[in-house]
């Protein structure tokens, strides 16, 4: 009978902690335009899925700085590099109640500016050329291009995982 209540009790005590760890899951939310899920912890993994930028995504597990997760939106579930994610909530099309609320709390603007609106005020009023950064903005290169570029490179010594 000792044994039986040990044992119950350990269970017990087991789900109590398993619990409270699945209610305290990290929350992250995607910071690019758009955020490729990969099969596996390397840029050169397979793309299962796009997650759209401030898409919303539990945090699953870390390895070194890749994060896998699982998308609250459609499930998908998969790794993605730390720099296309953000402990902070990411606001898509913000008011000035949201810029003002910025300032005392951690908030994600839209990735180029605070809105369009005033990223082209502030474009005319410097006298700078936004022509290549915004061709930039819509530059791809496939996972391909990027591993011919590093053997080519010999790069990381020309490994491609």
């Amino acid at each position: 009978m000792k044994y039986l209540c040990k044992t119950m009790a350990l269970t017990g005590v087991c789900f109590l902690l398993m619990a409270s760890a699945a209610l305290a899951a990290e929350t992250l939310y995607v910071q690019v335009r758009s955020g490729q899920l990969k099969n596996k912890p390397t840029f050169l993994g397979v793309v299962i899925a796009s997650l759209p930028y401030g898409d919303t995504v539990r945090l699953d597990a870390k390895q070194g700085d890749w994060r896998k997760i699982t998308s609250l939106k459609n499930g998908k579930t998969g790794w993605m590099h730390i720099s296309g994610l953000t402990d902070q909530r990411v606001v898509l099309h913000p008011t000035n109640k949201d810029i003002q609320t910025a300032q005392g709390s951690r908030l994600s603007l839209s990735g180029a500016g605070a809105n369009k609106e005033i990223e082209k005020q502030y474009q005319e009023r410097t006298e700078l050329d936004y022509s290549k950064v915004n061709q930039m903005e819509n530059d791809s290169v496939s996972a391909k291009d990027i591993s011919g570029f590093i053997r080519s490179g010999k790069l990381g010594n020309g490994v491609t995982k």
